[in-house]
């Protein structure tokens, strides 16, 4: 009876400590970092004025700045913590860096990618300008001061950018699409270029009010992206902007809309889609469109 008892004893700790091991193999994959060592997390902490928040900025430099003197065009984005890192992102990464060292090596473009992490419990607020009932508050305008008027000057102070509203955009997805729509129409004279993906325009009807064609300038670009198995409603919203500006006088050589029939609401399918995306908006070598 007492070998019995000992038996069980030496099979229990040892479930309990192969258990053990695998979970703890399993945080360690997950947390695993990913981004490239051209990714940095800044030290400096950066404060949005009218929010009293402060916020973290992570940056990505192409492969050939540190060995350059060269100025490279700039990508805002949001969601900073999704873009480049496993161990930060809430589903996975869009692997940013990986596409653009990539794009950097075959010689097709190069570019400095800001990336602006989101405020967590406050993302809803930040990243959209116009109420909604559900969510309350509305806080995207003073989120985009911040990225305007703290964020870019500073880039522009202690990176090698090209500044200009020409060589400048910015992209987003889902409530990021939002927010992005907003700020392509608010500061068309700080952005040219929009990359829309999977937008929430469900959030608010005044998006599309408050887009109108004669606030942009000629030289815009707008790529709109959503995935088919994010439902119809989702498609029928985005593809009634992209109509709406269209019948207004935007030009269609200036504007790009794409429904891929198994992109669903994730960071896997934006990183699929962000490669086509980036070229066509940079009009860069390969764009094929």
């Amino acid at each position: 009876m007492m070998n019995r008892l000992k038996f069980k004893l030496l099979i229990l700790s040892f479930v309990i400590a192969m258990t053990t091991l695998l979970q703890a193999c399993q945080k360690k994959q997950e947390t695993l970092p990913t981004a490239s060592s051209n990714v940095t997390v800044l030290e400096q902490v950066f404060h949005i004025p009218k929010l009293n928040r402060d916020r973290q900025i992570r940056i990505y430099l192409p492969p050939n700045y540190q060995s350059s003197d060269k100025r490279f065009a700039v990508l805002y984005m949001h969601d900073g913590q999704n873009l480049f890192d496993d161990a930060t992102a809430y589903s996975g990464e869009w692997g940013i860096d990986e596409t653009l060292n990539k794009l950097s090596r075959e010689d097709k473009l190069s570019l400095i990618v800001v990336g602006i992490d989101n405020g967590h419990e406050k993302r809803m607020n930040e990243l959209s300008p116009w109420e909604n009932s559900k969510y309350g508050a509305a806080e995207g305008k003073e989120y985009m001061e911040f990225v305007v008027n703290v964020v870019k000057p500073f880039i522009d102070k202690n990176y090698r950018t090209l500044s200009d509203q020409s060589n400048t955009a910015i992209m987003g997805s889902s409530m990021g699409g939002l927010i992005s729509q907003y700020a392509i129409f608010e500061y068309s004279d700080v952005f040219s270029k929009a990359g829309i993906f999977s937008p929430s325009f469900w959030f608010s009807d005044s998006v599309y009010s408050d887009s109108r064609v004669e606030k942009l300038t000629d030289n815009t670009r707008l790529y709109y992206l959503m995935g088919g198995k994010e439902g119809i409603q989702s498609v029928d919203n985005m593809m009634k902007m992209v109509d709406k500006l269209k019948i207004n006088g935007f030009s269609e050589n200036a504007i790009f809309s794409k429904i891929s029939p198994n992109g669903d609401h994730n960071e896997a399918f934006w990183r699929s889609e962000f490669e086509q995306a980036i070229l066509w908006l940079f009009e860069a070598k390969d764009s094929n469109q």
